[in-house]
């Protein structure tokens, strides 16, 4: 019975970490175009709100994290939160489609049923090597990854190859109000882990639920 709780303490250790505390940017200099590319999104439209990104995949095994995503989006959106999806197709070759596919296929193969998310989606693009989102490399370098274990060498096909890179599809990263990286989710991390690590840090990050803040 120890034995499984060390080995269940340690699995929940590597599922998250803290972003560095000397982080100066914000992801306020940073934007990106959405999926039907109408738009070219500055973050900085998202200032006073905690934002939560995610590279995300339509043909992967954690394609079902689709939906709980949706869900976190409504459970949280009294603390204002914003999730970002930003499809790849670096992990897996899980993101074949053209941009104009991505919606189709959530809705009609997976997850399927009908689904649509609820949260912004944005044009596929690579989050690793040479030609990285430049957000990316921001969120990167502000959060050391939880896993010390790169993968293996046949899943990676991008150069350079750095400590920090992204694992595989629905890695999380955390930014607070103030546009500062928080924390960073390893991609196996359930959402409602997430969902927990994200209201255990409201307190820090000086969220309060807007429906339960009283007026004068």
């Amino acid at each position: 019975m120890l034995v499984i709780v060390v080995i269940n303490i340690i699995i929940f250790l590597i599922f998250q970490t803290d972003c560095y505390k000397d982080v100066k940017d914000t992801i306020y200099e940073y934007s990106a175009v959405t999926l039907n590319g109408k738009e070219h999104i500055q973050f900085n439209q998202y200032a006073g709100k905690p934002v939560l990104f995610v590279n995300v995949a339509t043909y992967c095994g954690l394609t079902a994290q689709y939906p709980e995503l949706n869900t976190l989006q409504e459970e949280l959106k009294p603390f204002d939160l914003v999730v970002l999806g930003f499809p790849c197709n670096q992990f897996g070759k899980q993101e074949p489609g053209e941009n104009s596919e991505i919606l189709p296929g959530l809705k009609y193969v997976r997850p399927g049923g009908g689904y649509v998310p609820n949260f912004q989606l944005f044009e596929k693009g690579d989050v690793n090597g040479e030609k990285e989102q430049k957000v990316f490399t921001f969120l990167k370098h502000s959060c050391p990854h939880p896993s010390d274990v790169l993968g293996s060498l046949k899943h990676i096909s991008w150069e350079p190859i750095k400590v920090h890179d992204i694992r595989w599809n629905f890695e999380k990263f955390l930014v607070g109000p103030d546009g500062v990286p928080v924390m960073r989710w390893f991609h196996k991390t359930p959402v409602s882990t997430v969902k927990s690590d994200i209201l255990d840090k409201e307190t820090a990050m000086g969220l309060r639920p807007y429906n339960l803040v009283s007026t004068p």
